[in-house]
């Protein structure tokens, strides 16, 4: 699964967001990154882990930290997600997965008896040089935002 480990330097990644802008790894040179993979927009655990980050955002920015949370919802999807719930961070559609594989959390799952490929909800914080500084696999849905700001 995650290959990627804190010392590593970030995916250069390019991906959409619900409104149709690009964002790479080189847009936030001289920022804090949490990258959030996240399942499947509008599912409870989805939900609760972005208003988690949401409610959290001017601590966040405080910090010098920008937030851009991923996964492999359409366009359409993440732009629902994000006008219902008001987040004022960008969600990657990442349908082709580009982003979800370059971070290498694309992988088997169980759910309920069943094996199947799917996201690993896994957080990236990356520096402001562009190396990663932790990465947070028992994502805390609930609690996420602590899980990052210590």
């Amino acid at each position: 699964m995650t290959t990627l480990k804190k010392g590593d330097k970030a995916p250069n990644f390019s991906g959409t967001d619900q409104d149709g802008k690009k964002h790479e790894l080189a847009d936030y040179a001289g920022k804090k990154l949490v990258v959030f993979f996240y399942p499947k927009a509008s599912t409870p655990g989805c939900t609760a882990e972005a208003c988690d980050l949401r409610d959290n955002f001017e601590r966040f920015k405080a910090n010098n930290y920008e937030l851009l949370g991923v996964s492999a919802d359409s366009q359409k999807a993440q732009l629902k997600f994000k006008d219902k719930y008001e987040f004022p961070f960008p969600l990657i559609a990442d349908e082709d997965k580009s982003v979800i594989n370059a971070f290498g959390v694309w992988g088997p799952k169980k759910f309920m008896g069943k094996e199947y490929d799917g996201i690993h909800r896994t957080t990236f914080v990356i520096d402001e040089k562009g190396i990663i500084e932790e990465v947070i696999e028992k994502v805390k849905t609930k609690e996420h935002a602590s899980q990052i700001l210590k």
